[in-house]
């Protein structure tokens, strides 16, 4: 049984003159660049919609953008500090 379907796309001369040249350098088939262009634009999508998530939280929340970087090493430290406290217990019950 075939996994995969036959797609019909239509495209500008000159932009599939450069796929055909793009998937040539690459050593790739129309489909295998097709497939990648793909892939890279959903993961652009879900990137951008992370960004407009993460920026409409950061409204609601009043955070600044020149905010973040203090923010996230504020957090980080504390993360941090359990460590090195379990560490010091370990390194005094070893004594």
């Amino acid at each position: 049984m075939r996994t995969t379907k036959v797609l019909s796309v239509t495209l500008p001369e000159a932009m599939l003159k450069q796929a055909k040249r793009r998937a040539k350098k690459e050593n790739r088939t129309m489909s295998e660049l097709v497939r990648e262009a793909l892939r890279r634009y959903e993961g652009l999508q879900v990137l951008r919609e992370l960004q407009a998530y993460g920026q409409q939280r950061a409204r609601e929340l009043g955070i600044k953008e020149e905010d973040v970087d203090r923010l996230i090493h504020e957090d980080r430290a504390k993360e941090r500090q359990p460590a090195r406290s379990s560490g010091e217990a370990l390194e005094r019950k070893a004594s």
